[in-house]
């Protein structure tokens, strides 16, 4: 499980794992520098779609 903390509008993330085989072959095509931007982008993408909030 993630550790998930928001401090002042800043999501931080520790520890998480993401099975995914064709997202890491992906990745891997990037120098492994670049890793980090692109995932926190993807993730950031990605939560994106929350915007809307919690429906009840």
């Amino acid at each position: 499980m993630a550790d998930i903390q928001i401090d002042d509008g800043i999501i931080k993330i520790l520890n998480m794992e993401v099975q995914d085989p064709k997202a890491a072959a992906v990745l891997a095509e990037y120098p492994q520098v670049r890793w980090a931007e692109i995932t926190r982008k993807a993730v950031k993408i990605g939560l994106g779609y929350l915007k809307g909030g919690e429906k009840p």
